[in-house]
């Protein structure tokens, strides 16, 4: 850390690092909220993602509770064939959002396999698609609470480390300033009376 300039340029350098510090947070805290409200609505969506998942499997079980027969082999019928994700940009955080997803449906037998096939690889899409969403929706949650706690952090050094630190510092060198000038001017009075001609009496 470097050592404090007891002097003038000293003293006007600790106030312009306060003025520039004190411009800088309102401006960071503001992101912090903007970010923290993301963060909110990150974690809401991904509840309601999870939700829909759970929807999901609940309509399977309810529609189709042959499913539930081991020896109907539906292994393997829906795949991801490709997913399309694209960067988006908030409050300077790069976020992931999900654009689309394909599924690859295997080839099956109409005869082979049972008429309610069809519509398991209907619900089987749809759950491929929900959850790869889950899967952004968590990364988006894990990236802006990264992004909350490191603008925290730099709220509170400046908050609470380099604006209080700046404020001591101003108070020193004002302190110590005021202390020389007292001081010099003490000075001078004796150095006057030292050189004032004492009158000689004869």
């Amino acid at each position: 850390m470097a050592k404090l300039a007891l002097s003038k340029s000293g003293l006007q350098k600790q106030r312009d690092d306060m003025r520039l510090y004190e411009r800088v947070l309102p401006s960071l805290d503001l992101k912090r909220m903007q970010i923290s409200g993301e963060l909110k609505r990150a974690r809401q969506q991904l509840f309601e993602a999870e939700v829909e998942v759970q929807k999901l499997y609940d309509r399977v079980a309810e529609q189709l509770p042959m499913l539930a027969n081991r020896r109907i082999d539906v292994s393997g019928l829906v795949q991801v064939e490709s997913f399309r994700i694209e960067e988006e940009n908030l409050v300077g955080v790069k976020l992931p959002k999900l654009v689309e997803v394909k599924c690859q449906v295997s080839k099956y037998s109409m005869l082979a396999k049972p008429h309610w096939v069809d519509m398991l690889v209907d619900q089987l899409k749809q759950m491929v698609e929900q959850r790869t969403k889950v899967q952004v929706a968590a990364e988006r949650v894990r990236i802006l609470e990264q992004a909350v706690r490191r603008i925290t952090q730099r709220v509170n050094l400046f908050d609470k480390i380099l604006i209080p630190t700046a404020r001591k510092n101003i108070q020193k060198i004002q302190i110590y300033l005021a202390d020389a000038e007292r001081a010099a001017v003490v000075r001078s009075k004796i150095t006057k009376r030292m050189r004032k001609p004492v009158n000689a009496v004869y």
